[in-house]
């Protein structure tokens, strides 16, 4: 029956050839037993029953940028507006930015947040190619990983389209984006509180230099 399917067509759902009332699945080098009562349009692939979905590299996606947003929680914002009014030294007003970049919380979150960033996308690859091997028709292209975290929803809606599993990794973004904004507003608070003792520092300053 092979001979009945063009070779190059992708994984799918096709018109059964010997029975055109039914579609048959074709996992890209022949025609399997798998059937379905229905005709399916080609355009809506869908993958052969008990395709996995589950692959090491897309909980690497997902959990790995939550280290370096936590270890941005221990960076001494603080510092960036610790100034010494009093001081004659020019440069007092620039020690305390200087304190807070060179600080270790700081540049490990930075260094560190680039190189999972690049990892990712080659996590993101591997990924793809293992939805591909598992035999998951299209999937979600790998390149979206540059987008993050476009990558990990795409991923999910798609393999959920495909395979009609897969929800779990969906779920884990939603919380990880939840834990993102919660550090992102923890940390607009500090900076505000900061801000707030630096202005009145300024006036205090300013009402009682001559």
């Amino acid at each position: 029956m092979s001979d009945l399917a063009p070779q190059q067509a992708p994984a799918g759902w096709y018109p059964d050839p010997s029975n055109p009332g039914v579609s048959r699945y074709w996992d890209g080098m022949a025609w399997t037993d798998h059937v379905h009562g229905g005709a399916i349009p080609a355009a809506e692939l869908k993958a052969e029953p008990g395709t996995g979905w589950n692959t090491p590299w897309i909980w690497l996606i997902i959990l790995l940028p939550i280290i370096p947003a936590l270890l941005s929680l221990f960076v001494p914002w603080r510092d960036a507006f610790n100034f010494d009014y009093s001081a004659d030294d020019p440069m007092a007003m620039n020690r305390g930015m200087l304190g807070l970049y060179l600080s270790p919380a700081y540049l490990l979150s930075v260094s560190l947040g680039w190189v999972i960033f690049g990892l990712n996308v080659f996590f993101a690859y591997r990924d793809y190619a293992q939805l591909r091997a598992m035999g998951v028709p299209r999937p979600f292209h790998w390149a979206w990983q540059f987008l993050s975290p476009v990558y990990a929803i795409g991923r999910s809606v798609v393999v959920i389209r495909r395979t009609g599993r897969g929800a779990a990794p969906l779920l884990v973004v939603g919380t990880t984006i939840v834990l993102s904004l919660v550090i992102g507003g923890v940390l607009v608070a500090v900076v505000f509180s900061d801000m707030s003792d630096m202005m009145i520092d300024i006036v205090r300053s300013s009402s009682t230099s001559p």
